[in-house]
């Protein structure tokens, strides 16, 4: 089937609820992105720790779990996963030419050891001789998917240590790219209850029970109680996904109804008073066989009043009526939780510098859990786990019963967290409620670190929140380490903006001194030009005004013709000649002169015999009476 890598990517990541981006893109591309052989690559590591515990003789060991098709999300990080992989091998797997197997079949487990160099089909027939499954029918996965041909060789399938196979005898085989498609098919079930139907479209990796728990918000019939008909007979098929049941396409019918109903009765739960791993809760319905050092708890096996209303709105308002029906429910020796919207308690938890920071509980209840009461009685009431709790966490609490609360925390999650992280709380089923969820703040990322399912005892749950503490105080140092350094870098890029700063404003004072100085300089100039050029307008007004009075010259012929000889001043050597009547006045002679640029204001007019000023005469006398007839040469100097 053609997929691009981001499908293949997403319906990986939905189906192992593997929530680092880096890990899924590893186990695709050591599976050559083959969807089915990288689930198959995963899905051992679930239970190999488990497995490390049997003894190598061990040869009969029952199965939780024989079908390929459960898939159990993955609730630890990569870095625990690898340490767990690590513990289980041992100094014989370093052996270069062994290949040593675990196979699961029919609810046993055989402890093979092949050559390196033997092939599949060698193995196939092994196989054979071992768990009487003929090659023709072996259905085996976790083999390396379609690199897994016959004549391949099996170290060439890049196999891990002690690699867990599973072989299951089947009619028909399925090809990886079948089994993919069967896994990404919306499947439509349409589901007959008293006089009403439902139609509900699931993905392929929805499991029936997930089914069931999502029928229970529907018509209230609790999962126990639900009569079925219409699933195809499969073994385990409430932990089976939809893809591996055999549903009919495109539509497949069933009908639930309610089991006939029962005398309401009480159950004693009897808890041991024990911490140990060993600890246990179990139902009995005499009273009579009770030991007197047991703790008894009566509640009636009907359900009991949420810690939260249904169809809450308001985020805040429902954490705070959880908080308070918490603590009057079990008593003053409960966790505080926090009384806030989710994004504000992720503020108040991961979003501070690091020395600031703590982890962020979220608790998870479920009233149709049998492990509710005991989880928060017990465990919860535990002093360790309340002093751990107090010093180092912000915890949240929410009520799941409800299926609009749900909805409505799912809705929270993936706005605050992501739909990763949406789609980890989603997968949680109710049997496994209620849940502890740790959320820390990794570099800059906000995420998921575990989740702590109830049905574990106070030593699994202090050990749980002890290790994430341990990982929460080294990755805090490494930010608060980060966060120093960068507080450094930005002081100095501070101080060098200051600095650069100053500077600026430095140079921009002295740009202001200076544009003020060629401001006035310029203004200055322009003055000076606006002043000579009223000078020079007033100048020629009055050279214009002066040769307008000058008379006419005399015509040729004419009589009483006094010739004037005018010898410029230095640095100029030239002369004027003009002719006038005798009877012509001074003030002609010196308007003339004023016309040609030289007024009696700047200029003397110098008669050489006798020496004399003639612009100390009268303006008024003739040329004829300054003896300057017939002819007469006069100087111009400067003043």
């Amino acid at each position: 089937m053609a997929e691009n890598r981001e499908e293949i990517l997403a319906n990986f990541q939905g189906i192992t609820n593997i929530e680092d981006v880096a890990e899924a893109i590893f186990h695709l591309e050591e599976t050559n992105w083959d969807l089915l052989s990288a689930i198959n690559r995963v899905m051992p590591q679930d239970s190999s720790s488990s497995a490390s515990q049997l003894n190598n003789d061990t040869h009969d060991v029952e199965m939780i779990d024989d079908d390929i098709s459960v898939i159990t999300p993955k609730t630890h990080p990569p870095d625990r996963e690898d340490s767990n992989q690590a513990s289980t091998s041992s100094p014989r797997n370093n052996s270069l030419d062994l290949v040593e197997l675990q196979v699961h079949c029919n609810n046993k487990i055989y402890e093979m050891k092949m050559s390196g160099s033997a092939t599949v089909s060698d193995l196939k027939k092994r196989l054979e001789m071992v768990c009487g499954v003929p090659v023709c029918r072996q259905h085996i996965s976790g083999l390396g998917g379609s690199r897994a041909t016959s004549s391949a060789i099996l170290s060439s399938l890049g196999l891990a240590r002690n690699a867990v196979l599973r072989l299951k005898a089947a009619d028909r085989l399925m090809a990886d790219d079948e089994v993919a498609e069967r896994l990404t098919t919306t499947y439509v079930l349409r589901v007959k209850h008293d006089e009403r139907e439902y139609t509900l479209k699931y993905p392929g990796t929805k499991t029936v029970q997930e089914v069931k728990n999502d029928l229970y918000s529907l018509t209230d019939i609790p999962v126990r109680h639900q009569v079925w008909t219409g699933w195809p007979a499969v073994t385990g098929l409430d932990d089976t996904v939809l893809a591996m049941v055999g549903l009919d396409l495109p539509q497949h019918d069933l009908t639930v109804k309610r089991s006939p109903s029962k005398q309401r009765e009480f159950k004693r739960i009897i808890v041991e008073s024990s911490d140990s791993d060993n600890s246990s809760v179990e139902e009995v319905e005499d009273a009579d066989n009770f030991q007197a050092e047991d703790m008894f708890v009566d509640v009636p096996s009907e359900r009991l009043q949420p810690l939260m209303s249904d169809h809450v709105d308001d985020e805040a308002l429902g954490c705070i009526e959880f908080a308070q029906r918490f603590r009057s429910r079990y008593g003053p020796n409960t966790p505080s939780f926090f009384e806030g919207t989710l994004q504000d308690a992720i503020k108040e938890s991961c979003l501070k510098p690091a020395r600031e920071r703590k982890l962020l509980g979220v608790y998870l209840h479920h009233e149709q859990s049998v492990l509710s009461n005991v989880f928060c009685a017990q465990l919860l009431g535990c002093e360790t786990v309340l002093q751990t709790l107090s010093a180092n966490f912000v915890l949240y609490g929410w009520d799941l019963t409800d299926s609009h609360n749900n909805n409505l925390l799912l809705t929270s999650i993936t706005s605050s967290l992501g739909p990763v992280a949406s789609m980890t709380i989603r997968s949680i089923p109710v049997e496994r409620l209620p849940a502890l969820i740790i959320i820390m703040r990794v570099r800059s990322n906000t995420e998921i670190y575990s989740v702590i399912n109830g049905n574990v005892g106070v030593s699994e749950l202090v050990g749980g929140l002890v290790e994430a503490l341990e990982r929460f105080a080294s990755q805090k140092e490494e930010d608060a380490r980060m966060e120093r350094e960068r507080d450094a870098r930005q002081r100095v890029k501070r101080e060098q903006d200051e600095a650069y700063q100053m500077s600026l404003e430095a140079d921009r004072a002295k740009e202001e001194v200076k544009k003020q100085q060629e401001l006035e300089r310029n203004q200055e100039l322009e003055r000076a030009e606006s002043e000579r050029q009223m000078e020079e307008a007033k100048k020629e007004e009055l050279r214009a005004g002066a040769e307008a009075r000058v008379p006419a010259e005399p015509a040729d012929g004419a009589d009483d013709v006094a010739r004037v000889r005018i010898r410029l001043p230095p640095p100029e050597h030239g002369s004027l000649e003009r002719r006038f009547h005798a009877q012509d006045t001074l003030a002609a002679l010196l308007d003339y002169l004023a016309s040609k640029g030289y007024p009696k204001e700047n200029y003397k007019v110098i008669a050489s015999w006798p020496r004399r000023d003639l612009t100390m005469e009268s303006p008024s006398s003739t040329l004829k009476a300054l003896k300057l007839f017939p002819q007469e040469t006069v100087m111009l100097e400067e003043r």
